[in-house]
């Protein structure tokens, strides 16, 4: 097996995203492609998907697929090897590692696409830059849902039953109602945009995006938009503090469409010590330097 170029897929629930790294070129990206992932044909037409879109990948660049790395919108249960909690719900319950290894005829390593962010942005991106020995980084994205990952030493916290890092499912607030998991109040029905735009619609009687209600807010003249805010404000450090108190990261790497709010790392951030049992905070919140891509880096990655 070739170990200069990594193979990493990004399954999303609308495009499967491929890129191949250059290990000799310091994680070079060498290719990246992206596909319709449709997934209303079924789960045994996006692994055919998969099949064709790789090999036609390989073949154009030269450069033979030997192993891949793949990010799941889910979890593999570690007893069963089968797919569960996906948003993608096409997937759960199938063993989709073991029959894209099958399709594939070469090893694959799968894991959370929340962990692949983690590990990409540990040793390629903002971690990788300003802490390159850091123990411990938590990787969070909350965007349309909210998903995380933990890194530990250098290497993805999996966990004993494959759950490491699924802050988005812990409890918050009743408020947020049920969540698509089937349980009340989880960190994605009150941290997620979706949620927050729920809320402004509840409040206001009026539809706005999650930019439309920044910019609201930014400029004073809507209640509602004030208050949507406030609850971001007030619940992302009650949230994040059970990560700080239980695991103490050095870094805390924030992803989605929350994380890019400005505002978070200010007004949400200097409510922490009301919440975290020390006498100060040192942990650093950072942006991702991949952004988006980080996920497809991080699949790569698995093979580093």
């Amino acid at each position: 097996m070739s170990n200069q170029f990594l193979w990493g897929i990004d399954l999303g629930g609308t495009k499967i995203e491929a890129v191949v790294l250059d290990v000799n070129k310091q994680y070079e990206i060498v290719e990246r492609r992206r596909i319709q992932t449709d997934a209303h044909l079924g789960y045994e037409s996006v692994i055919e998907n998969i099949y064709i879109f790789l090999n036609q990948m390989s073949k154009d660049l030269g450069i033979p697929l030997t192993h891949l790395g793949i990010g799941t919108p889910g979890s593999i249960n570690p007893y069963t090897s089968k797919l569960r909690n996906c948003n993608s719900v096409y997937l759960n319950g199938h063993p989709f590692r073991d029959d894209l290894e099958q399709k594939l005829k070469i090893p694959v390593r799968m894991t959370n696409d929340a962990n692949c962010f983690a590990i990409s942005e540990y040793k390629m991106g903002v971690v990788h830059d300003i802490l390159p020995d850091a123990q411990c980084v938590f990787g969070l994205i909350m965007g349309t849902g909210v998903g995380s990952g933990i890194v530990v030493n250098g290497k993805i916290l999996e966990g004993k039953n494959g759950i490491g890092g699924e802050w988005g499912h812990n409890f918050l607030d009743k408020s947020g109602g049920k969540c698509y998991c089937g349980k009340i109040g989880c960190v994605e029905t009150v941290l997620s945009g979706p949620a927050l735009q729920k809320f402004y619609l509840k409040s206001s009687g009026n539809s706005k995006s999650l930019k439309e209600i920044v910019a609201a807010y930014r400029e004073g003249s809507d209640v509602h938009a004030t208050a949507t805010m406030e609850r971001l404000f007030n619940f992302f450090p009650l949230a994040i503090s059970t990560i700080i108190n239980v695991i103490d990261p050095e870094v805390i790497v924030m992803g989605g469409g929350l994380g890019n709010i400005d505002e978070i790392y200010t007004e949400g951030i200097k409510r922490l010590p009301e919440f975290v049992f020390s006498d100060y905070i040192e942990t650093q919140f950072v942006k991702p330097k991949y952004g988006d891509s980080s996920g497809v880096l991080g699949a790569a990655l698995l093979w580093s």
